[in-house]
């Protein structure tokens, strides 16, 4: 059994024992699970001055950094061994609390495995239903994959889940170790960004579009083909537009199966039929061809293609994707239309990192035949590519109308701005049963999930007025059910009170009796 690093527990303890007291005194806290994996952000130097990884040391550093850890306050509540506590900050009345989990082999992340990531998942699901949100601490040689691969295990997610990681480890004094945690705990604990993210430097990525750009600049990472996430400055800046939010009425469940007969076959000149012969020969299962510009193969190796053509006969997929780091697959140049005609599946503009997840992941749902796979690899699953849709939206933005009138220029005053007129336009479409309305906010960008002055969303409003088709409306959007208002009240607190959970869609359901129960004994 792993071992929670905030006193000595298993997380089986911790659950029976100093979770319920965590939650009694205040539930306005964001409660995190950091998991420490491994990797340079928690390295120390050797004897010969070589980075090497160290257990039971990350913990007790974090307890001295008054930046990470408010002791005063910490020990009040908790007691010595308790959780940590990020200071409270002038822009965030909410503190953040979290505890860490430390795993016994610290692990380089050149050697992380399939195996590795599977371990990483099921540690979030068992501890899913305790925590807002989840921060992983990640070597940065291969977090990409992780992020990628962790974002199709986890099917119908609602919660925050950062990877992130450093260029110099937390002990030295010019890191950028400690910044990049501060960062990923406050969002996680703060914002409902429901994805798995990767947060580095100043920007907060999708996970699945990530890549390392470099290895000695501490912005390490891009997401070279959507803008961030959001942007860490003085102010948070979250584009709620970009968020990818799951609209099924769906429970959070883990995927933990991946399949390992995947490869990446990079083209390059001079390459031999021979070579590409040996790379789809059985076991091979899956290939991410890694073409030039926009997806093309010299067009005089028809016997390549020939190979390529055979393979995907056999029930090889193969995901054609450029080698350039931003721009997508198309069939402009005829070489791309004959990869097509052999049966090579687009990847658009996904990375390699995300391709290869997603062929271990598609590969391995054994209730999909392999039509349904083929379909699954060029379908947007979790925003991982771009295809079918425009990159512009030409609706009017009554946002930017409004704060024209009202001469608002400054980007503080026009996000205040915007956090008080989407939950009045978003609550009075829900009092006005107004299914369009509702549809078309979404189709602008707004957050479905935006809570007004007393923390309550669009589907609070929903719940307590009853009406199950806009309720089922806003679940279908990817309203999140577990956001809680000023007085500790849930969506689902409210069905409750006002005898209409009957009505709430499947997603209301999934919270099980025990969850009823407890919300049913805690104060109005």
């Amino acid at each position: 059994m792993l071992r929670v690093n905030n006193g000595g527990i298993t997380i089986e303890e911790r659950r029976k024992n100093s979770f319920d007291r965590l939650v009694s005194d205040s539930d306005r806290d964001g409660r995190v699970l950091l998991i420490y994996t491994g990797g340079t952000i928690g390295m120390v130097r050797n004897e010969n001055g070589v980075l090497v990884p160290k257990s039971n040391i990350l913990v007790e550093k974090l307890r001295n950094y008054s930046d990470m850890h408010d002791r005063e306050y910490a020990e009040e509540r908790f007691g010595a061994t308790g959780p940590l506590v990020l200071p409270i900050t002038t822009t965030k009345s909410r503190r953040v609390v979290y505890s860490v989990l430390e795993y016994p082999s610290l692990c380089d992340s050149s050697n992380m495995t399939m195996d590795d990531w599977i371990r990483i998942a099921n540690d979030i699901k068992e501890s899913y239903e305790y925590f807002d949100g989840f921060v992983v601490l990640h070597g940065t040689d291969t977090l990409s994959y992780t992020a990628s691969a962790l974002s199709f295990m986890f099917e119908a997610l609602d919660k925050t889940i950062i990877l992130t990681g450093s260029q110099l480890p937390i002990f030295d004094t010019r890191s950028d170790g400690l910044y990049n945690i501060i960062s990923s705990l406050v969002i996680a604990g703060n914002y409902n960004i429901p994805e798995v993210c990767v947060f580095f430097g100043t920007k907060l990525m999708r996970g699945n579009r990530t890549c390392k750009v470099s290895a000695t600049s501490f912005d390490a990472f891009d997401s070279p083909n959507i803008p961030p996430l959001a942007k860490v400055n003085i102010d948070i800046e979250v584009n709620y537009r970009a968020i990818f939010r799951s609209c099924t009425l769906e429970k959070f469940r883990l995927h933990a199966s991946l399949n390992r007969n995947v490869v990446v076959l990079r083209i390059f000149p001079s390459i031999t039929t021979n070579l590409v012969k040996a790379f789809v020969q059985p076991p091979t299962e899956g290939v991410v061809l890694q073409c030039y510009g926009t997806g093309n193969l010299p067009s005089n190796l028809s016997d390549i293609v020939q190979e390529l053509c055979n393979a995907t006969k056999r029930g090889i997929i193969i995901v054609n994707i450029t080698q350039c780091l931003t721009g997508c697959v198309s069939e402009t140049y005829e070489s791309a239309k004959q990869l097509r005609e052999a049966g090579v599946i687009s990847g658009f503009d996904m990375t390699s990192e995300a391709a290869l997840a997603k062929l271990a992941y598609v590969l391995s749902k054994k209730e999909w035949d392999m039509e349904t796979k083929r379909l699954m690899i060029e379908t947007n699953l979790r925003g991982e590519l771009t295809a079918g849709r425009s990159s512009s939206l030409k609706d009017f933005d009554p946002v930017e109308g409004i704060a024209r009138s009202l001469r608002i220029s400054s980007t503080v005053e026009f996000e205040q701005l915007r956090m008080i007129l989407f939950p009045a336009i978003f609550n009075a479409a829900v009092l006005a049963r107004d299914l369009p309305k509702l549809d078309a906010l979404t189709r602008y960008g707004a957050d479905i999930s935006q809570t007004n002055a007393d923390g309550r969303t669009a589907l609070h409003i929903a719940c307590c007025e009853g009406d199950s088709n806009v309720v089922r409306r806003l679940l279908n959007m990817g309203a999140n059910v577990r956001i809680k208002d000023r007085y500790n009240r849930t969506p689902l607190t409210d069905a409750i009170e006002y005898d209409h959970h009957e009505h709430n869609g499947d997603r209301l359901k999934f919270l099980d009796y025990k969850d009823v129960a407890e919300i049913r004994r805690s104060p109005a």
